[in-house]
């Protein structure tokens, strides 16, 4: 991939996936509330939510936690820009982590129990999800011989056939990375949980809209390593996606929470 069309995915990756994330939360909010026998939100519900919340002011407890928001957002949109950029995937998936610890430190940095709690959790999500995704770096490695996002793209048969296994172990793993029922143990994006959210309970404003933000670009990011396995086929590998994000939203209505130590267990 030439320098300057890896430039051009990057800013389109910037620019369209918080709106393509966006989407995809409303459409997902629509689709549960069928389930449930409900009419549901407008699909553009999770946009009115993020600009409401901007035009909100933003309590923080102490002159870190804002910082430690920002290095959250920036990280994830790294690790979506490295992937889309076609560069080095192990890279992107390190920055994702990353990303992921800023947001844990931040729960920390507010000395609240709830928080606390919900940053524990979510250290403990780490330790489910990781090794999976890591294994799931390394198998398309063993099969391409590269770490190259670009290289894995252009393999000349789709990745699904010779790593099913690892597939349906990242199935898995998406489960806890979308945060949906039963695995949502350190935070929930459901109605019932909007007063007490864990991770993100003393997040208010400006601070809880970035943090949607960067969820939205996060599940753009998964869903396209849910493409590289049938990159080799474009249209298919958008259906692919499609079709594995219907199925965790009905794992997600259909499933309740699990205790964190049936979740760790399981994964």
């Amino acid at each position: 991939m030439s320098g300057s069309y890896a430039w051009l995915i990057v800013i389109l990756y910037i620019i369209l996936a918080p709106f393509i994330g966006g989407l995809i939360a409303g459409v997902d909010r629509r689709i549960s509330a069928r389930m449930q026998s409900r009419y549901g939100p407008p699909i553009l519900q999770p946009f009115y939510d993020v600009f409401k919340l901007m035009n909100k002011s933003s309590i923080a407890v102490n002159s870190q936690q804002r910082l430690y928001i920002i290095c959250f957002i920036v990280f994830v949109i790294i690790s979506g820009a490295i992937f889309f950029g076609g560069g080095d995937l192990l890279l992107a998936i390190f920055a994702l982590t990353l990303a992921s610890v800023f947001l844990i430190i931040a729960a920390y940095s507010t000395f609240s129990p709830y928080a606390y709690i919900g940053a524990e959790r979510e250290m403990l999500q780490i330790m489910a999800y990781e090794p999976m995704v890591i294994l799931t770096t390394v198998g398309m490695y063993m099969v391409t011989k590269s770490f190259n996002v670009w290289d894995i793209a252009m393999y000349d048969q789709p990745l699904i056939y010779s790593l099913p296994g690892i597939f349906l172990g990242f199935l898995f793993i998406l489960t806890i990375k979308f945060r949906k029922s039963p695995f949502d143990i350190s935070m929930s994006h459901h109605a019932h949980q909007e007063i007490v959210r864990g991770i993100i309970t003393e997040f208010s404003g400006t601070d809880l809209a970035l943090i949607e933000i960067a969820h939205w670009y996060e599940n753009v990011l998964l869903l396209g390593i849910v493409c590289l396995f049938f990159a080799s086929s474009p249209i298919i590998a958008l259906i692919l996606a499609v079709v594995v994000y219907f199925l965790e939203i009905w794992i997600d209505n259909n499933y309740s929470r699990l205790k964190w130590q049936s979740a760790l267990g399981s994964a």
